[in-house]
């Protein structure tokens, strides 16, 4: 990075700081460059948007404030446009969708907001609100709901053992993100398509991608929960989740032949999955193709080995720890020049 100051270096510094957000203070790990003619501080756009996230994440972790992501999977459970969202829950409609575009809500309008993800509760709202809307369509919310409900248990349940792990919010084990089981698919379709790795390497690629963007914005891409195995960081339960993209055709697993007993499973795209780039964000896209081409070329074994000089493996590999996002601060791959 340039100094803005003298055109010189800048270095990228860290270090704890408290930052105040509605009358509270909460510690976060402060980025900035330091000028090396000068000695001054200075942020930039991408600096100043990870810091505010970490102060506005805690904030909703500690009041259970929905996040965005939540928010606009909620509203679209039951089939309804941000408009008629806000008039059920009796918000002007620019104040709901200021909250589905990142505004952090009050903590009563958030706890409403986290009610209603409930089929039980926003029926109830939708019947004090019933007179807003035609028959036909408090019949196309009736019938969204009733689907809700057939299919919570059932999704949710299986949802939630293999992949959430007990991590029904997001928080600072799933990067402040709710795992989104079609997303998940998509990652690992688009390091497949670029790649092609085996399953170990797949495994890191993933890793790197979530952490690296967590370390620029303070939220995950896929909102999975990581552990520290022998082999380096891996997702949980990462063959439920490869199965589960198999199952739906869009990878499939060729069988390498390495001698002895040993037999590798490298990962290729099916001929006719598509990968879907609405859903992710310009961020996440570019996230993951530095990852896809900083490690394109390397063997599984030299991921690996970068993997184990991380500290975020190194610090709770002996425990088998799940590893919380807040190490992507301390991320020493892939190498990015500023």
């Amino acid at each position: 990075m340039k100094s803005p100051f003298t055109g010189g270096e800048a270095i990228l510094q860290k270090e704890m700081r408290t930052m105040d957000f509605r009358k509270e203070t909460f510690q976060v790990v402060f980025q900035y460059y330091l000028c090396n003619d000068t000695g001054e501080q200075f942020t930039d756009d991408e600096l100043d948007e990870v810091n505010t996230n970490q102060v506005y994440n805690k904030y909703r972790e500690k009041y259970g404030i929905p996040f965005p992501d939540e928010m606009k999977t909620i509203r679209e459970q039951y089939g309804l446009p941000a408009s008629k969202m806000s008039e059920i829950l009796g918000l002007g409609v620019n104040i709901y969708r200021n909250y589905e575009a990142g505004e952090v809500p009050s903590v009563s309008n958030g706890r409403l907001i986290q009610m209603v993800k409930d089929p039980d509760e926003f029926k109830k709202l939708v019947e004090l609100s019933k007179n807003e809307f035609t028959q036909e369509e408090l019949e196309r919310i009736n019938k969204k709901i009733k689907h809700a409900l057939e299919r919570l248990e059932d999704y949710e349940t299986v949802f939630e053992t293999y992949v959430m792990l007990g991590e029904k919010r997001p928080n600072l084990l799933n990067g402040y993100k709710a795992p989104n089981i079609e997303k998940i698919n998509n990652m690992v379709l688009f390091f497949v398509e670029k790649v092609k790795p085996f399953k170990t390497k797949l495994n890191k690629l993933l890793f790197y991608a979530d952490f690296l963007h967590f370390k620029k914005t303070y939220f995950s891409i896929s909102g999975l929960t990581y552990q520290a195995i022998q082999k380096g960081p891996v997702p949980k339960n990462y063959d439920w989740i490869f199965d589960d993209t198999m199952e739906k055709k869009m990878v499939t697993v060729i069988l390498k032949d390495f001698g002895g007993d040993y037999m590798g499973e490298q990962f290729v795209k099916t001929d006719y999955a598509v990968f879907n780039e609405e859903l992710f964000t310009e961020g996440e896209l570019k996230a993951m193709q530095i990852v896809a081409d900083a490690f394109k070329n390397d063997t599984t074994n030299q991921i690996v080995v970068k993997s184990h000089e991380e500290e975020a493996w190194a610090d709770n590999v002996d425990a088998f720890g799940t590893i919380r996002y807040d190490y992507g601060f301390n991320l020493k791959y892939p190498v990015i020049n500023s």
